[in-house]
């Protein structure tokens, strides 16, 4: 046999409403207290506030983190920039040592670049000693 509790539900008057209102707007008692009073939930009680108080209607505070999207944007143009000037600077230094190959190569008369027709080592492969 299933038996199922029916909920209650209680309709509260406008008085008893506004009244419960006025105790909380005079600070004589808390949400919490009048809620257990009147047999209610919490939410209820802050509802009514809203409803019968105007002053009191619930308010949205923005919440910003201390580093505004601003901020981290700029910070990445930063990190950017920083990272161009570090690529031009590895540039540099390829195309420099690129041509003291190719004056090594002409002084020396060496093939210091590996030509694409040359034989290529098989790297790992056994050796005879």
């Amino acid at each position: 046999m299933n038996l199922r509790k029916l909920r209650k539900r209680k309709i509260y008057s406008e008085q008893i409403k506004r009244k419960v209102v006025d105790d909380f707007r005079s600070a004589r008692h808390t949400a919490l207290e009048l809620a257990d009073l009147y047999h209610c939930h919490p939410q209820t009680i802050y509802n009514w506030i809203y409803k019968y108080s105007p002053g009191d209607s619930p308010q949205i505070n923005v919440v910003e983190m201390s580093e505004s999207t601003d901020k981290k944007v700029k910070d990445l143009h930063d990190k950017i920039a920083q990272l161009e000037r570090a690529l031009g600077q590895k540039q540099i230094k390829v195309d420099f040592l690129e041509k003291m190959i190719d004056l090594a190569e002409d002084e020396y008369n060496l093939d210091l670049k590996k030509s694409s027709s040359s034989k290529q080592s098989s790297g790992s492969g056994r050796t005879d000693k």
